[in-house]
């Protein structure tokens, strides 16, 4: 090998990448001047009104003694037990009936589809005054349902405000009314992904009617089914207006959830920072939730 080849494969390497351009390195430089130009007033909007009012409410409730207080007082406890019915009933009778109303839809029938439009109705209307029109239908005796029992059957309707568990039924029914037709919707969409080779597979095989659901429709969507549950389970822990314009707490704050017994701590009694406690007490349900829930999500992420 010659004194040049030697040098030339001993030597100093030198990179053959060339250096960017100056006018490419100055557009990267506008490029992250803009980038970050659009990013920082949706920070600034995420900070001031989720940061910092859920920092800020985590500092208020803070204290042990308002736990203590708040364990004291037998109307937490009692709507503790209200929020557990409401969210335990509530949330799976609507997903179940919402999964059994999605196998209904997808038949092909002109009048079907007409009935999937007026049924969507009740969560096409805004919650508050959907909400408000179930509290004048249930009350009293002016309410349409006891003079519809009264017009009917020549009954007497009760007074489903002055009972706590009427109430209470009341509340549950006006939520799965209102919210029931967007998971229906949801199922729906994800019953018409599964392939229709599967569906005819199965009924080669014998598998027909509920045998087929069990066997081929529900394993397919059991992990939508569960995401779902837990998504609607976080949003109804913190669900304020059913029960507010619905029953109204009545009778005696007896059917008020978490969400409405901190607003009558923070305005009725003006104890801001016990009110904030009581609706912070669910943190530690909600935390376990929403970490399964994101383990079911990376799992299906992870299946794909």
């Amino acid at each position: 090998m010659s004194g040049t080849e030697q040098l030339l494969a001993t030597g100093p390497r030198v990179s053959m990448k060339r250096p960017a351009p100056a006018g490419r390195r100055h557009l990267l430089g506008a490029d992250a001047a803009w980038a970050i130009a659009f990013v920082l007033p949706y920070a600034a909007v995420f900070f001031a009104f989720a940061v910092y009012p859920i920092g800020y409410a985590l500092l208020m409730a803070s204290k042990p003694s308002l736990y203590a207080e708040l364990i004291d007082d037998p109307l937490y406890l009692r709507t503790v037990v209200n929020t557990l019915l409401f969210v335990g009933l509530g949330v799976n009778l609507k997903m179940f009936l919402a999964l059994l109303l999605s196998g209904f839809f997808m038949r092909r029938r002109w009048w079907i589809k007409a009935l999937l439009v007026i049924y969507l109705l009740p969560w096409a209307f805004p919650a508050v005054q959907a909400f408000i029109s179930v509290h004048w239908i249930l009350i009293g005796e002016l309410g349409l349902v006891n003079r519809l029992l009264e017009e009917l059957f020549g009954i007497d309707g009760p007074i489903w405000f002055n009972d706590r568990w009427l109430a209470l039924g009341s509340n549950i029914a006006a939520y799965i009314w209102k919210w029931m037709p967007l998971w229906t919707v949801i199922f729906l969409a994800a019953r018409m992904r599964i392939p229709q080779a599967l569906h005819d597979a199965a009924e080669i095989d014998g598998a027909t009617g509920l045998r087929r659901f069990v066997h081929v429709t529900f394993p397919l969507l059991a992990n939508l089914y569960l995401v779902c549950t837990l998504l609607s389970t976080i949003w109804t822990i913190g669900d304020f207006n059913t029960v507010y314009f619905v029953s109204g707490g009545a009778p005696a704050m007896s059917t008020d959830v978490l969400a409405t017994l901190g607003f009558r701590y923070t305005f009725d009694g003006i104890k801001p920072d016990l009110g904030v406690a009581a609706v912070m007490s669910a943190v530690p349900v909600l935390i376990p939730i929403i970490i399964i829930m994101i383990r079911r999500l990376q799992t299906r992420e992870a299946q794909l």
